[in-house]
């Protein structure tokens, strides 16, 4: 039977990069399934802050908000290195996951969330990254949205555009999204549009 044990000591931490982001070279070691402990490991984290993500949604008209940026992640693509994507942002200190979801879709898409449900959290890529994302499904009225958007200070230059979720999820089919945050929200809401539909236009009739 697999040890239930499972513990871990950190031996070394020395942090090998400070910039926009950090990088932070660790030594350490775990115990094991079979029993004992594992040789001692050196690993390099890519240090970041928890981020949100939300997934705009009108469910009168069926339809989600996207947004295509650069990215430098897609660099040595090649295919396009402009991403379609949905709403997200770091959090910073003093806020909520909420009101960062609040604060990027209008600083990202112009767009005011109605009511807001929180979909799932998850690690990105935690193989080698600390960055943990708190996904979200914002209920908006996307009858005047689009253009470009973002943070000049930023250096954002975001495209927005409405389409509707079945067109939304054909990108996801012939893997014109590439970016797995919005995958799996698109997913996700593929999986729940017609209770959100029931739920949230039932509170506009009301």
């Amino acid at each position: 039977m697999p040890s239930k044990k499972k513990q871990f000591e950190l031996l070394e931490e020395a942090t090998i990069y400070h910039g926009f982001f950090d990088l932070i070279r660790y030594k350490l070691r775990h115990t094991l399934y079979k029993g004992g402990w594992s040789q001692v490991q050196e690993r390099e984290l890519f240090q970041r802050g928890n981020c949100v993500a939300v997934v705009l949604y009108d469910p009168v008209t069926d339809e989600v908000v996207l947004i295509e940026q650069f990215r430098v992640g897609a660099i040595k693509s090649r295919g396009d290195r402009w991403l379609l994507e949905i709403v997200a942002g770091a959090i910073e200190s003093g806020e909520s996951p909420s009101e960062v979801a609040f604060r990027e879709a209008e600083e990202e898409a112009g767009c005011d969330i109605q009511e807001l449900i929180q979909i799932s959290e998850f690690y990105t890529s935690p193989g080698g990254s600390s960055e943990k994302i708190t996904l979200y499904c914002g209920k908006v009225d996307a009858s005047n949205l689009g253009g470009v958007h973002g943070l000049d200070h930023e250096g954002e230059d975001i495209l927005v555009s409405v389409v509707s979720l079945d067109e939304a999820l054909e990108k996801v089919n012939t893997g014109k999204i590439e970016s797995a945050i919005p995958i799996i929200a698109l997913q996700w809401l593929a999986l729940n549009r017609e209770r959100l539909r029931d739920e949230w236009e039932a509170v506009v009739l009301e």
